[in-house]
């Protein structure tokens, strides 16, 4: 064969005739199932009920609280405003200086959930999360409109009449006024609230809050009206982050397969007796568990990700199993120690609260509280700021003196005016001087309003002669008069 002959390469199984198409591989892309749960009554249903109307109501109520916090101050008890850079939280007020308290709460929150987490499976995924929050409420409207489960999957595969437009536009009409109501909510800790309800019904609000409230409730409409369960399977990381925070001993959604297999339907002219001597366990293979589920999964396969312990198939089985006589707690939580133990008829042991990562978590927390309560104790409610001037360095004076030029902010984080005291420390023979005024002294006295930031530019003269070098470390204190804690801010004084 001439050694520039063409290779020819086939796929086994593919023909020799080149001009045959390739064969197709599976696409690894699944389509979306829709997911209709069914409504079902129980111990866990009523949980998640309560539950979600608690934080409900807490999430729309709070920012029509009010708390009185002097005049020229925001009396809304719940306020992030992020024009004034003030976080109001009832009696507590934070300033951008403050950032690290917010930190440390997001760190709480975060042990928090993995304490949760360890002691009880997806908690927070089934009963507290917002999105599983207002997705229930969001399935309740569509239940309500439409119909249940069967109703609804019937409705979805009839043509376009009448009633099928009118039962549509109804659930969306009602879908789309919780999602206004929630972007307005959302908006609401941002501004004063009353003002801007107000605002919006008379067409009135700045572009900026309208349309803050028009993409908060697109967001609420598409999320839990749409995505629902695949905001939780594509979008969320704490389904993939949560496996290692579980153990053995944390209490999950669990199917005891060694009590329910082998399953089979159970026909009425079948007495139990002879169903168990057939080798039938007491899963009777209805499929209400799977029904019920907002993420329509089969918790018979098996602990899953997509799992969010919300416990409802554990109210659908409980109740098929008095239906037909049997002992409940078929689906239950419990942990796998458990039900190893009752899998091999041996005594369940008790349920181990503290374990190792528990007592980690919980050290933790009483760890990151305890010095987020000191902090927040002994809060200080005056901060300085020092900008040194760089453009000139240094200014060599007429009669021997080097000046450095200063830009000086005092933040007042109290409600009442203060007066300050502002001295130097490092530069025994230096003098402040006020920029604009004539006369220098060791110190000067200063002011600030309440609740605002003050400016002072100020100017530091030192003789050449009582400065050791180029660049010379010195302290700004600032003093609250009469009596109060010094607050320091440490500069450079530059000389030639």
């Amino acid at each position: 064969m001439p050694s520039d002959a063409p290779i020819i390469t086939r796929r086994p199984g593919e023909s020799k005739d080149h001009s045959s198409a390739t064969p197709e591989l599976p696409s690894a892309y699944a389509s979306h199932r829709k997911i209709h749960p069914k409504a079902v009554r129980g111990r866990y249903r009523r949980v998640k009920t309560w539950l979600g109307a608690a934080l409900l109501a807490l999430f729309a109520l709070l920012p029509f609280l009010r708390w009185d916090r002097g005049p020229g101050v925001p009396d809304q008890a719940v306020l992030f405003d992020l024009g004034s850079q003030r976080f109001y939280i009832f009696a507590l007020q934070l300033w951008p200086q403050h950032v690290y308290y917010i930190t440390g709460a997001m760190i709480i929150a975060a042990i928090g959930l993995f304490l949760a987490t360890a002691l009880g499976g997806r908690v927070w995924c089934g009963f507290t999360c917002p999105q599983t929050v207002w997705t229930d409420l969001f399935v309740w409207v569509e239940r309500r409109v439409e119909g249940d489960r069967t109703d609804r999957i019937r409705l979805d595969k009839q043509p376009w009449t009448a009633p099928w437009l009118a039962k549509k536009a109804a659930k969306h009409a009602a879908w789309l006024a919780i999602s206004g109501v929630t972007g307005f909510l959302a908006v609401a800790y941002l501004t004063d609230a009353p003002t801007l309800a107000v605002d919006l019904l008379r067409f009135d609000a700045p572009a900026l809050a309208a349309g803050s409230v028009l993409f908060m409730a697109g967001c609420t409409y598409l999320m839990a009206g749409f995505m629902r369960e695949q905001m939780c399977f594509y979008v969320c990381p704490w389904p993939r982050i949560q496996a290692a925070m579980l153990d053995e001993d944390s209490l999950v959604v669990t199917y005891q397969d060694w009590r329910g297999e082998g399953r089979a339907p159970l026909r009425k002219s079948e007495g139990w007796d002879a169903r168990t001597h057939k080798g039938f366990g007491d899963c009777i293979d209805c499929g209400q568990c799977v029904q019920v589920c907002p993420t329509g999964i089969d918790i018979r396969n098996g602990i899953q990700m997509e799992c969010i312990g919300c416990g409802l198939c554990v109210d659908a089985c409980n109740d098929v199993m008095a239906r037909i006589g049997r002992p409940g707690d078929l689906i239950r939580f419990d942990t796998l120690t458990a039900q190893a133990a009752k899998a091999a008829a041996a005594p369940p042991p008790r349920y181990r609260l503290l374990r190792p990562r528990t007592i980690v978590y919980g050290l933790m927390l009483v760890v990151v509280g305890g010095a987020m309560a000191i902090a927040l104790a002994l809060k200080p409610s005056n901060d300085i700021a020092v900008l040194r001037d760089r453009a000139p360095l240094f200014v060599a004076l007429s009669d021997g003196r080097i000046q450095n030029a200063y830009t000086i902010k005092i933040a007042n984080m109290s409600l009442e005016d203060r007066h300050y005291r502002l001295t130097l420390s490092g530069l025994p023979q230096a003098s402040l001087a006020l920029s604009g005024e004539r006369g220098e002294a060791g110190e000067l006295a200063l002011s600030a309003r309440g609740n605002a930031v003050e400016t002072y530019r100020i100017q530091v003269r030192v003789p050449q002669s009582a400065l050791a070098g180029a660049s010379t470390p010195l302290a700004f204190m600032l003093t609250p008069e009469p009596a109060g804690e010094p607050v320091r801010h440490d500069s450079v004084f530059l000389a030639p």
